[in-house]
């Protein structure tokens, strides 16, 4: 078949001809393109990382057209055929790597962490102490009060009890507003604190029972609620009392806020791992105006959400760059928390539970085979999130009987932080063929918590075991789950490989892994993991054009200075989406 070249394409060549210049932008630069030029780019001069193969590989240039690799090699050979027909980016030293995929987190939910009075501990916030928490919802109501007028309530996001003084109660919040319903979320999202307005929304009283996979703490001697909830009762008034009360402007707002936070730490793929109802009409609606900037694959919550898993959505294949991939199950709870389903007890148990307390599950194991063979049965992928090693054992009986009855024909069944799995769990991964989606970036925010108070040392030092899990031939990736932290792929990095907790201390050594392994599982891994491997993860021609500019290279640093990285751009299809430099 002959090709032709547009008219506008043709007058561009004959004016290059004329003048044999060539446009020259930098990493900085977002200047759009004459329409005239053709929609090709060609990156040189810095570090390009390619993350194909087992080693570190890296190329002197690297061409776009129209969003997809052209070409991969030398500079000179770029130069000898594209040189005068594309824009040039100089990368001035820099490092270029495949755009970040995320391997689990909830990028609808960090719109709403945004749009949310920031409580988080130092670094990311000012939460340090109860005292603190009640200011910074004083400073938040002052400025939003058309969120307010929105929603109902006064919400915030990330205490972290860890980090705090004390557990704030609804005394504490009522210090701030008796009026208003208050709603602030604990870091890992699976707790919450409510005031005396918000449980008497929620129906929550002395009378009311906890519910299956929850709980309702109480004020010591009685049965009345002191305002924190745990689990099921948590979820139950964010799912029915709040979100339905955001109206779908402030909805897609929030989907807006979390992507522009995504895109500015590298991700040019993002996932919503738990996606409810109003979160799948949310992205829909985004899909449906063509207003996304980055891919978004949805995992819808089998519980809340499972008749989206049938919408036209689901599949392998962008529609505006939207899909669904599959189902999202939830099998336990947090371990900094403590509501994470352990084997063995938790080192210092919550207040007011038994020495022997070793949290709780979500469901019986006879309703968890029924989601994972509901998903087996239908050729959805499945995640489940499991944080002790008991909820690991169940979804492993669960998988490895929906295996037998209905065969494991490539189904990349994803387990979602099996923090606390066992060498021999490990093992049944490799059997079973379950892909683990680990969880470092603790051993930086909660690491000295699990020695000292969760765990103790010789399990805390064991959580996420990649380098364990590696030797067994395992691949993985490695997430932040925001919004229970920022969606920093920085960070996740530094704490893949590092293990360096807030005071320094290397919380397991022994799973420490090279920085390139740890971009593997940015990049490469995580692009299979969404059986995304042939069009993403790796610099190479064919395909797609997403990338992440660093402004170092992670494989030529200290990597105790790993933390310190900056991105400096991120493009999308061969868009940029952000740039650090106005």
């Amino acid at each position: 078949m002959k090709k032709f070249i547009s008219f506008s394409g043709l007058c561009f060549l004959i004016l290059m001809s004329c003048n044999n210049s060539t446009k020259k932008e930098g990493p900085e630069n977002e200047a759009v393109a004459e329409p005239y030029q053709l929609r090709q780019t060609i990156y040189h001069n810095g570090d390009i990382l390619t993350m194909a193969g087992e080693e570190a590989s890296y190329v002197e240039a690297v061409v776009q057209r129209e969003g997809q690799i052209i070409f991969v090699g030398s500079k000179e050979d770029a130069m000898a055929q594209f040189g005068g027909k594309a824009k040039e980016v100089d990368l001035n030293g820099q490092t270029m790597l495949p755009g970040f995929i995320d391997g689990h987190g909830h990028v609808f939910n960090v719109g709403l962490q945004a749009a949310s009075a920031n409580l988080l501990p130092p670094p990311d916030g000012d939460g340090n102490s109860v005292e603190s928490l009640q200011q910074i919802l004083r400073d938040w109501i002052g400025s939003n009060q058309e969120f307010i007028d929105s929603t109902g309530w006064i919400i915030g996001f990330g205490y972290d009890d860890s980090q705090l003084d004390r557990y704030p109660t609804k005394e504490d919040l009522d210090a701030v507003s008796t009026d208003i319903p208050i709603y602030i979320i604990h870091q890992s999202g699976h707790l919450s604190v409510v005031n005396s307005k918000g449980l008497e929304l929620a129906g929550y009283t002395a009378e009311t029972q906890d519910p299956k996979g929850g709980k309702i703490r109480r004020i010591d001697g009685s049965n009345e609620p002191n305002g924190i909830l745990e689990e099921v009762a948590h979820f139950m008034v964010l799912l029915t009392k709040i979100l339905p009360q955001m109206k779908p402007e402030l909805q897609d707002d929030m989907l807006v806020k979390g992507q522009k936070l995504y895109a500015s730490f590298g991700y040019t793929t993002a996932q919503e791992g738990r996606s409810t109802p109003d979160g799948t009409a949310t992205m829909e609606r985004a899909a449906e105006k063509d207003e996304l900037i980055l891919d978004i694959v949805s995992y819808v919550d089998i519980l809340s959400n499972r008749d989206a898993a049938n919408s036209k959505y689901q599949g392998k294949t962008y529609t505006n760059k939207y899909r669904i991939g599959g189902v999202k199950l939830n099998l336990d709870g947090s371990p900094q928390g403590k509501t994470a389903w352990l084997s063995h007890p938790y080192f210092i148990p919550p207040a007011g539970e038994p020495a022997d307390y070793h949290g709780y599950e979500s469901m019986t194991d006879e309703d968890a085979y029924k989601h994972v063979a509901d998903a087996y049965q239908n050729n959805l992928q499945i995640l489940a999130h499991c944080n002790g090693d008991s909820a690991i054992d169940q979804y492993i009986a669960a998988v490895s009987r929906a295996n037998k009855e209905f065969g494991n024909n490539d189904r990349r069944t994803v387990i979602i932080h099996a923090q606390t799995a066992r060498e021999e769990q490990l093992d049944s991964f490799v059997k079973e063929k379950m892909w683990p989606s680990f969880f470092p970036m603790h051993t930086f925010y909660w690491g000295d918590y699990h020695v000292n108070s969760v765990l103790g040392k010789e399990r805390a030092y064991k959580i996420s075991p990649t380098n364990t899990a590696y030797k067994k031939g395992l691949r993985f990736t490695s997430h932040h789950d925001a919004p229970v932290a920022l969606p920093s792929s920085i960070r996740v990095l530094s704490a893949t490989v590092t293990r360096a907790s807030r005071s320094g201390q290397i919380i397991g050594p022994d799973e420490r892994i090279s920085p390139f392994l740890a971009l593997k599982a940015l990049t490469d891994w995580a692009a299979y993991q969404h059986f995304e491997e042939k069009s993403k993860g790796t610099i190479e021609v064919g395909k797609v054009a997403d990338f992440v500019i660093l402004d170092k290279n992670p494989l030529k640093i200290d990597p105790m200075q790993l933390a310190n990285l900056n991105v400096e751009q991120t493009i999308k299809g061969g868009e940029i989406i952000y740039n650090k430099k106005p």
